[in-house]
């Protein structure tokens, strides 16, 4: 068989494999860990921790970008009443010595990017079962850290390198694959023409004729019609229509902003399979729109006070919305809000 010939079967028998890693997020006992599109990791652990908690995050190639913090908060520490935890640390029940000097200390936070010197500390508690402040309840379980670790390092296909945390062997950190390239959503008309108040009033008016024409099980005095700018020919039209204890679904169009309206329906599809989910449309959940960013945002909440569930953001490219952030926390354990979770995806 000929070179060429091989090389167009080759070709025609390639996979139709994106130009991304597929998002994952998982858990390991007392650890979660999320590696999003662009084969950055993060696992902290979760669970009844009472506000301590220890983060770690590494993005993928032969650079070694590496971050390590220890952090006290959640709403259970009222802080400035708590004594500093760098000399409260202990690791089942000992008290522990951060290893190295490349440590940033301040009250209730220690960090460090210094590889050496997180690996050293990975390497002196994965072993072990808690890492507890002396004198309070808080803990970090390390029951699943090393399982976490080790998911990293074969995510990232560092097993076998210099620079794996679990999997440590003889290959040059060149031989780790870098990460995808970062895919780009353009923004379109990010300063659109304001509306006049006669094209806003009709719209509203335009609005509110679809939303008395929505299926919708909310009340009608409870219904809401918000409208927008998009560009300048289209503008966003968003209706509550249903409503929970904490979520509330929307419906939402593009609209011609000249007469005779025409309105398009809006669906936000996933460019990945989300955790949990065999849909990759997504629900308009607390369906909102930033005027500074030009995003459509999404927050489907876990539970009302926000500490876990899934937060989008989609931008307008000319035709259809596109996700640009995914961001997820699964479990609800009071730590951090829709900004601090972990992301599944992310773009520029």
């Amino acid at each position: 068989m000929s070179y060429r010939l091989f090389f167009l079967m080759l070709l025609i028998g390639l996979p139709l494999t994106p130009g991304w890693a597929a998002p994952v997020q998982q858990e390991f006992s007392d650890w979660q860990v999320t590696c999003n599109n662009q084969n950055f990791c993060t696992a902290r652990n979760v669970g009844q921790h009472h506000g301590l908690v220890m983060t770690l995050s590494r993005s993928a190639g032969a650079h070694n970008d590496s971050s390590l913090r220890i952090e006290l908060g959640g709403p259970e520490n009222l802080l400035p009443k708590i004594p500093a935890i760098s000399t409260r640390l202990q690791l089942d029940g000992v008290p522990l010595t951060l290893p190295g000097v490349h440590w940033q200390l301040t009250p209730w936070l220690l960090t460090t990017s210094d590889t050496p010197s997180i690996t050293t500390f990975l390497q002196h508690i994965q072993e072990g079962q808690a890492l507890t402040l002396n004198g309070g309840k808080q803990v970090i379980s390390l029951v699943g850290l090393k399982a976490a670790l080790l998911f990293i390092d074969d995510r990232q296909k560092r097993v076998g390198s210099e620079t794996a945390w679990i999997g440590k062997g003889d290959e040059p950190p060149l031989s780790v694959p870098p990460a995808p390239a970062l895919k780009a959503v353009k923004k379109v008309n990010p300063t659109p023409t304001p509306f006049t108040r006669e094209e806003f009033n009709d719209l509203l008016d335009y609005g509110t004729l679809r939303m008395s024409n929505s299926q919708c099980s909310l009340d009608p005095l409870r219904r809401e019609v918000w409208v927008t700018p998009l560009t300048d020919d289209k503008a966003l039209l968003m209706v509550s229509c249903e409503s929970g204890a904490y979520n509330t679904i929307y419906r939402a169009w593009l609209v011609s902003r000249a007469k005779p309206f025409s309105a398009q329906s809006i669906r936000l599809r996933l460019p990945f399979q989300a955790p949990d989910s065999e849909e990759r449309e997504i629900e308009l959940v607390n369906l909102s729109f930033n005027d500074k960013t030009r995003e459509l945002i999404t927050l489907d909440k876990g539970r009302g006070q926000g500490d876990c569930g899934v937060q989008t953001r989609w931008r307008y490219d000319g035709q259809r919305f596109r996700l640009v952030r995914y961001a997820g926390q699964p479990t609800c354990d009071n730590w951090k809000g829709p900004d601090g979770w972990p992301t599944l995806w992310i773009t520029r």
